[in-house]
């Protein structure tokens, strides 16, 4: 007897050749008229109403109608061989007809199950099936469609083997026991509560009245049946589990796939690449929130790798500005900057969608990967003069932090000439003990002597730039030389600074000023709230009043005393 839904698969058919080779006669069970094992059998049962519809990899009413088409069969062989029991055979033939109304009650308890595989299907990393008797049968078939459903690989069990198996994987057990009455009820229930003790989540199919089974994590009720039918009922709880926990799966990849369209949205739109991070931090906190809250509760810990998780969370914080981008190179061994963490969270965010989709009913979620688009304007910032003099002097792209690279950036705009240069070597840690020594000068940096010569420990200003690892902007007490002191920084550790010597602009527009301020140091911030502290208000157009090189290097607490006196003559 041949059962197959298709009647085209190989294995089924090759193993037909071999038995009708060797004279068996073949009958076949089918869902698929005019198919191979059709040709093959010397007679057909067919379980489809001519339409042949039931096509789908994850078919449920196929295994339905192959039961029956089996009792049918087995009762027709049962009479042929004169050892019928008509009152059985009519009892089996009533509960057969009577099935599909308890099909339906089941179908009625979906609401109540697609809670129970919320709550808990995704919790567990590894599943397990189990039953005694004909629920074994049972098992076997929601193994199946649970890994066709769920993507999961699931070990199936007779009730009692499983507590002989190792258990430490603490694991999702569905057990059938739909039908079950006396000993055998009571003998489960032990081996519930055994697994129950093992840590392990049961969840247990049940016949309606049962009042065993307490130490179950979830108990599916269904309507009690013949005895011979009730395993279908199991079978038919286990589909409609496994169908809502293929969905409460897939539902978690949801925050991540509005995530990953928040970043799509900026992408699409010039005029937000500019800031990326700034325009997006807003767009991903609700995902954020529903994703971080998901994650505590646990339903991740099923379906998603921990790395995964790990690394979507570390750049959800990068992204929303919760961890500095200073610290993405330590992290994740690539130089920090918007456009990186924008990549690597969209990377990562395909990742974990991958790993959560599950395409039920063959219907598929597309998925566009975005990795280009706002890392152009991190290209930009490249560009611009004074950030290639500072490529020019030799320090290493890879070594410049994106704070440093914004900053220089800004203050380009202040900047008429650059004189000269001159690159350091520093070697230790500038938060204990470090030397620095000249590697390299050009321009007028070539006519001065370094005072490192003469004395090679890091000290002074060059160790607050190697400390606080940020740009600065200083002038020489003694030749009012104006510099930009630039940390080159490895693994979160400065290795060198690269000082250039600028000529700055005497004066510019208040617009400007602000710009170059408020990218270097938040100096436009912190002079609006020294001055604010006595004044009403903040008068932007004295910018255009105060030097450029007083500005940038000036005490923020120097520049408000004038700032309040230039108010107070206007």
């Amino acid at each position: 007897v041949a059962i197959s839904q298709s009647g085209t698969t190989t294995d089924t058919n090759r193993t037909v050749d071999l038995a009708r080779g060797r004279g068996a006669p073949v009958l076949a069970i089918v869902n698929r008229r005019g198919s191979d094992l059709c040709d093959k059998a010397s007679g057909v049962l067919f379980t489809s109403d001519g339409r042949d519809i039931e096509m789908s990899v994850a078919s449920t009413k196929a295994f339905y109608a192959q039961c029956a088409a089996g009792w049918l069969l087995a009762l027709a062989i049962a009479r042929a061989a004169g050892v019928a029991d008509d009152v059985a055979e009519d009892a089996l033939l009533r509960a057969l007809v009577a099935l599909p109304q308890a099909m339906h009650k089941v179908l009625q308890q979906d609401d109540a199950i697609a809670q129970i595989a919320r709550r808990l299907a995704p919790t567990r990393r590894h599943w397990a099936l189990v039953g005694p008797g004909k629920n074994r049968i049972a098992a076997e078939e929601i193994r199946i469609k649970l890994s066709e459903l769920c993507y999961m690989s699931i070990a199936c069990d007779a009730t009692e083997d499983k507590k002989h198996i190792d258990l430490s994987s603490e694991p999702l057990i569905l057990a059938c026991a739909a039908g079950l009455t006396g000993s055998t009820a009571d003998d489960v229930d032990k081996e519930v509560a055994i697994y129950k003790a093992h840590k392990a989540c049961p969840i247990v199919v049940a016949t309606e009245g049962e009042d065993r089974f307490a130490a179950a994590a979830a108990t599916i009720f269904v309507p009690a049946v013949h005895p011979s039918l009730a395993f279908v009922l199991s079978t038919m709880a286990g589909h409609l589990f496994g169908y809502r926990a293929a969905l409460a799966i897939d539902e978690l990849a949801l925050p991540l796939r509005r995530a990953r369209g928040a970043i799509e949205d900026v992408a699409a739109d010039p005029s937000l690449q500019q800031e990326p991070l700034r325009h997006l931090a807003k767009k991903l906190l609700p995902s954020w929130q529903a994703f971080t809250k998901d994650l505590r509760s646990g339903r991740y810990d099923g379906p998603l790798a921990a790395g995964t998780a790990v690394r979507l969370s570390s750049l959800f914080h990068y992204a929303l500005g919760i961890t500095p981008i200073e610290s993405f190179a330590v992290e994740f061994a690539v130089q920090g900057s918007p456009g990186a963490v924008v990549d690597a969270l969209t990377i990562e965010l395909t990742r974990a969608i991958d790993q959560l989709t599950r395409p039920v009913d063959a219907i598929k979620h597309q998925a566009k990967t975005v990795t280009v688009g706002i890392s152009r304007s991190d290209e930009a910032l490249w560009t611009l003069p004074l950030v290639r003099a500072v490529l020019a002097a030799g320090a290493a792209r890879d070594h410049l932090g994106y704070r440093d690279l914004r900053a220089i950036a800004c203050l380009d705009a202040a900047v008429q000439d650059v004189l000269g240069s001159t690159r350091y070597r520093i070697e230790g840690d500038p938060e204990t003990a470090a030397t620095i020594r000249v590697i390299d000068q050009s321009g007028i940096a070539t006519q001065l002597r370094s005072r490192t010569n003469l004395n090679p420990n890091l000290r002074g200003t060059k160790h607050m730039v190697a400390f606080e690892r940020q740009c600065l902007v200083a002038r020489g007490r003694n030749d009012e030389r104006v510099v930009l002191m630039v940390p080159e920084v490895e693994h979160n550790k400065t290795v060198g600074i690269t000082l250039l010597h600028l000529k700055l602009h005497d004066r510019l527009s208040a617009m400007t000023l602000r710009s170059v301020l408020a990218g270097y140091r938040n100096r436009f911030a912190a002079l609006s709230d020294a001055v604010t502290e006595t004044e009403t208000e903040f008068d932007e157009s004295l910018l255009e009043q105060m030097p450029v090189a007083d500005l940038l290097t000036e005490s923020i607490l120097v520049l408000a005393d004038r700032w309040r006196q230039g108010t107070l003559q206007h």
